[in-house]
């Protein structure tokens, strides 16, 4: 913006933009001053001091931001509030094979992956009871190995449901476990069932 006048500044913009510290002080008449009337007194003039201004350097500690927790990075959409959690290091979710396996258990229950949230809990460890019950809401928790167990959960009974106030919960072996015992398999199986 082009302005001729520099005083025209003051009707655009406050004083602080464009006024050095020492213009400041000694402010120029506003445009719109009282019409000067002649009088035939003598008139008494002070003169006050400049008034210099006095910087104070201000400290303040600045608290970090912390920035809120990401959500979890599950498989499936989580439809049916079923959760299952696994715990894989290697693995974002789960290997293939035990994904395939896990489906096929899911199938003979008529439930797909869709219905289910698997949640890999090695990414998040430690991982809270009362957050993965904040935002995931299940009403049937699968925990499967002893690696997967949330904090705060308490003492679970291997292949053995326990009815929570919200949530239905079996704690199990792992695929690991699993998939080298037939005798894990059909037990997990038993209990899949009434889950």
């Amino acid at each position: 913006m082009k302005v001729d006048n520099p005083n025209a500044f003051r009707f655009i913009m406050p004083d602080e933009l464009y006024l050095l510290p020492e213009d400041k002080v000694a402010k120029p008449n506003s445009v719109a001053a009282e019409p000067v009337v002649a009088s035939t007194e003598p008139v008494a003039t002070t003169i006050e001091p400049v008034i210099t201004p006095q910087f104070v350097a201000v400290t303040e500690t600045l608290q970090p931001i912390k920035t809120p927790d990401t959500v979890f990075n599950y498989l499936g959409s989580n439809n049916k509030s079923f959760v299952i959690l696994v715990s894989y290091a290697t693995d974002e979710h789960m290997p293939a094979a035990h994904l395939a396996a896990l489906e096929n258990i899911l199938k003979r229950k008529e439930l797909t992956l869709d219905d289910v949230a698997i949640l890999n809990v090695h990414q998040y460890q430690p991982l809270a009871m009362a957050r993965l019950a904040g935002e995931l809401k299940p009403s049937r928790l699968v925990i499967m190995g002893k690696d997967a167990l949330p904090q705060g959960i308490g003492n679970l009974p291997l292949n053995n449901p326990v009815q929570g106030k919200k949530t239905n919960v079996l704690y199990s072996f792992s695929f690991d476990e699993m998939m080298s015992s037939n005798d894990n398999k059909k037990a997990f199986w038993e209990q899949m069932k009434t889950i």
